[in-house]
């Protein structure tokens, strides 16, 4: 199968699930919840959905039991919407990305230089003219 129609495949079921999370699933567990992408085995009958969630640890590990008790409810709306074959089993992981973004960020803040002062561009000062070469005389 080829690797455009499974991503074709894996960008319409996160549009599905990450809409269904929002509007219509009513798990009070699943709350600040990002799908940040999905991935389709090769036959299309699995889906791994990585999501990323907002809060503590343990809100995260309530959400992601939220999530996975609700995956067939998650799984029947694709079925609804998207016209496949097989409808995929649904697995939820934790997108480890961002949380590893802000640590790098993190980590740079706290090794770059500071500079004391912030450089502002002054509006009333006109721009330095250009060294433009002149045109050799003949």
């Amino acid at each position: 199968m080829s690797s455009r129609r499974l991503l074709k495949a894996a960008s319409a079921i996160r549009e599905v699930v990450s809409m269904a999370i929002i509007t219509e699933l009513r798990d009070p567990r699943v709350t600040g919840v990002t799908v940040t992408a999905v991935e389709m085995s090769p036959d299309m009958r699995q889906a791994k959905v990585h999501v990323s969630i907002m809060g503590h640890e343990k809100k995260q590990a309530d959400c992601l039991e939220g999530l996975k008790r609700s995956a067939g409810f998650l799984q029947a709306k694709i079925n609804d919407r998207i016209d496949t074959r097989y409808t995929p089993k649904l697995e939820f992981v934790i997108d480890k990305g961002v949380k590893h973004s802000l640590e790098v960020a993190r980590i740079l803040k706290d090794v770059l230089p500071k500079d004391d002062e912030p450089e502002e561009e002054d509006d009333d000062e006109e721009p330095a003219p250009l060294d433009l070469p002149t045109p050799p005389e003949e």
